[in-house]
């Protein structure tokens, strides 16, 4: 593993990447910690703004250009911005088991999905994971 290539990346890269690792050991946290406590909605909050910060640089990010200067990861970031609104005002609203649902699909549909593609041959992760 080697950090250089994220280093030398532009500043939307690194933002995004740094954002994206910071919340890596906070969703295992926010997984096992006990839910309602007031650290369990601090942690919530710096998570969400965390994937906010994920999903608004990656407009800065135009790597694959399919439409204009847009890719379908930009599509998935819009996806991502709305079910934050959506997650915050259901725990908001004391409505739980939405507000969970979807946290599992954030988690899962965008920072895990996401994530393993960055992982593919070619992509920066790729070159800082397996050290190219």
């Amino acid at each position: 593993m080697t950090l250089s290539p994220l280093f030398t990346a532009p500043w939307a890269v690194q933002l995004h990447a740094y954002a994206a690792l910071a919340l890596i050991p906070l969703t295992l946290a926010m997984f096992t910690l006990v839910r309602g406590t007031r650290l369990h909605r601090i942690l919530g909050w710096a998570w969400v703004l965390l994937m906010a910060c994920v999903a608004l640089s990656s407009f800065w990010i135009q790597e694959i250009q399919l439409i204009g200067g847009f890719s379908p990861i930009h599509l998935l970031s819009l996806v991502t911005l709305v079910s934050l609104v959506v997650a915050v005002c259901a725990a908001r609203g004391k409505r739980r088991g939405r507000h969970r649902r979807v946290m599992i699909w954030l988690t899962f549909g965008s920072l895990m999905t996401a994530g393993v593609f960055t992982l593919l041959p070619g992509r920066l992760m790729h070159a800082v994971v397996f050290a190219l």
